[in-house]
């Protein structure tokens, strides 16, 4: 139950990282941006999800291993990603308006890349 957790917030949080790619898209990308933008005010409830469970898999697998697993990484990455403002107190580092460029265009390859490894850990045996 803890991995289907963390697949889907890296699902979930790397869709909300990678939305300025997305509203790129030439077919349908504004109307599935739209979509996903909905969950952006419950997007902290995703990086707290990650956060923990990311968070969990790292102790599990590093005291009784088998290795560190980049299922794991990645999670923590988007939850503190998705915290940031929280965390931080500063402006977030994602949601800027126009094309993604500089941080925001690398936060949002990280964030297809999440979709593509919580893909990835939905297939894969725990």
């Amino acid at each position: 139950m803890i991995a289907l957790l963390l697949d889907l917030s890296n699902i979930v949080g790397g869709l909300l990282l990678g939305l300025p790619l997305l509203r790129l898209a030439p077919r349908g990308g504004e109307q599935s941006a739209r979509l996903i933008s909905r969950i952006d005010p419950w997007a902290w409830i995703v990086g707290v999800v990650a956060l923990v469970t990311g968070g969990y898999y790292l102790i599990v697998h590093l005291v009784s291993g088998p290795h560190l697993f980049h299922f794991e990484v990645v999670g923590l990455a988007v939850g503190v990603i998705l915290l940031w403002d929280r965390l931080t107190g500063r402006p977030p580092l994602r949601g800027q308006a126009g094309p993604p460029e500089g941080t925001a265009l690398v936060l949002a390859i990280f964030g297809l890349i999440a979709v593509v490894v919580g893909l990835q850990g939905l297939f894969t045996p725990n």
